[in-house]
């Protein structure tokens, strides 16, 4: 009989082989490097040092040209250093956290919605299903209007909200940092859907007798992602602006946006959306280095809006009978995907090491001229990360990212379970996530943070932070109270 040859693929350690090709792959200037320099050492040993000095005196330089060579390197030392990007570090920030008289139990919002909608049975059914399977847990909470049966959303309750959760989010962040009002140089207030006249930015202003020269915007109708919108919008800032101090606000305006009609499509953000802010301190500050918990490394955006179907896949329009709310396309998925391909195809040469874009880069050339049919390859992000806080917009947004990031169940805990205790609190539920990375202990120095945001238009957005400095467990976030309870099982389908 002849012999049977060993099955390689399961004797040999294909781990470790792939382990030696990234290390080689991403290491391979000092690998070729360490021969050259060692060589020369040796080299210059061998010959001695009078046959170095003599070698220097035959150049037969004189005064002129050392005196241009230092001129020329001192010229493009300082090019060099006038031209590289000012640091932009996140010194600290604070989520705001609703009390217990907002919360809304699963039981509270749906005898609500039997009230309210009394006769549309259907309604109710669909609203209850959504809950049902949506990852929420029963500790999100709803502004006071929408407690009230039927809700009261006029323009002086929709104020209230916005006074509350943003002047709590920026007293905390005020007690935190040691920051003052006349200290800050630039605000940026994001809020999508409620657009007042004076606008969010100015009642910040007028709230805190900001100074009459500072540089205020106010960012709306950017959907979820217009936290990551303002971060970019902060850091051109802070490159113009040097020494400054840039307070962003990120939040969403639950009142005036609860849709009290009968269609399913804009019945869907009653489930998901809850009360959330968060206030962030930014500075270019080199004196802020050493207590600053991140520094930006990039931020990348991708705007999908010259296609008919990504812009209208998240559009506030009326109903039938003249009700305002958001509808939520069926397409909404498919068109986060494509968005996210994108984003990623520009983020990946910034972040990922050689050794993935080499494999992305052969499967694709492979692809083109071989076999049309061979299988992407997709990068592997988590060498490029330690921590990933994808938008908690729902349920299905974070299943789909786990499966095409190929993510662990760790990498997206802090995802899964701010949805479950917060809700979508939209552009400010990135901040709950980084709050819950912190409050369990994992954020060390030098770890690697991905942001990733998806907003109507349609676009995603997404930044890098890296780590200034090993984190303690926070006193006073919102995961305070309850962080030793989580994580928790969330199961697939909650029986109401």
């Amino acid at each position: 009989m002849p012999q049977i040859l060993p099955d390689f693929l399961s004797s040999v350690k294909l781990k470790y082989v792939k382990l030696g090709y990234q290390y080689l792959v991403n290491h391979i200037l000092t690998l070729l490097l360490i021969p050259v320099v060692v060589a020369a050492v040796i080299q210059l040993l061998y010959v001695g040092p009078d046959e170095i000095i003599t070698t220097v005196k035959s150049l037969q330089l004189d005064m002129v040209q050392i005196l241009c060579s230092v001129f020329l390197i001192l010229f493009i030392s300082t090019v060099y250093f006038m031209s590289k990007p000012r640091p932009v570090y996140l010194v600290d920030y604070m989520c705001y956290k609703a009390p217990i008289t907002c919360r809304v139990p699963f039981s509270t919002f749906m005898e609500h919605s039997r009230l309210i909608l009394k006769d549309k049975p259907k309604s109710v059914e669909f609203q209850m299903r959504i809950l049902e399977r949506s990852g929420l847990g029963e500790e999100t909470s709803l502004p006071p209007a929408i407690h009230y049966i039927p809700p009261k959303p006029n323009m002086e309750a929709a104020r209230s909200e916005a006074e509350l959760v943003i002047f709590s989010a920026l007293d905390s962040l005020f007690n935190r940092t040691g920051l003052k009002p006349k200290d800050i140089d630039i605000l940026i207030v994001n809020c999508s859907l409620f657009s007042p006249t004076p606008s969010l930015s100015a009642m910040v202003v007028n709230k805190y007798k900001l100074r009459s020269n500072i540089k205020s915007f106010n960012l709306s109708g950017m959907g979820c992602s217009a936290g990551l919108i303002s971060i970019d919008l902060a850091r051109d800032l802070l490159q113009v602006f040097p020494n400054s101090n840039a307070v962003v606000v990120s939040t969403e305006i639950i009142t005036p946006n609860y849709y009290q009609g009968n269609e399913r499509a804009m019945l869907l953000p009653n489930c998901l959306f809850r009360m959330g802010a968060a206030a962030l301190l930014l500075s270019n500050k080199r004196r802020e280095r050493s207590r600053a918990k991140y520094k930006l490394v990039h931020v990348v955006r991708t705007h999908k809006g010259s296609d008919d179907r990504a812009y209208t896949c998240v559009y506030e329009q009326e109903d039938p009978q003249g009700l305002v709310g958001i509808n939520l396309s069926k397409d909404l998925m498919v068109i986060a995907a494509e968005a996210l391909k994108s984003n990623i195809t520009t983020i990946g040469p910034l972040v990922l090491p050689a050794s993935e874009q080499l494999l992305f880069l052969f499967t694709l050339i492979g692809r083109k001229i071989f076999n049309p049919k061979w299988k992407p390859y997709i990068p592997d992000f988590k060498l490029a990360f330690e921590h990933f806080c994808i938008h908690a917009g729902g349920r299905a947004v974070i299943d789909e990212l786990q499966k095409n990031l190929q993510l662990s169940a760790e990498h997206v805990e802090a995802s899964r379970m701010t949805l479950h205790r917060f809700g979508n609190t939209s552009s400010s539920s990135l901040w709950y996530e980084l709050s819950y990375i912190e409050s369990k202990g994992r954020m060390k120095k030098g770890d690697r943070v991905w942001q990733i945001a998806f907003g109507s238009g349609f676009k995603c957005n997404s930044a890098v932070w890296k780590c200034n400095r090993t984190i303690e467990t926070p006193t006073g976030g919102p995961w305070e109270d309850c962080i030793d309870r989580y994580p928790v099982h969330i199961p697939e389908v909650v029986k109401l």
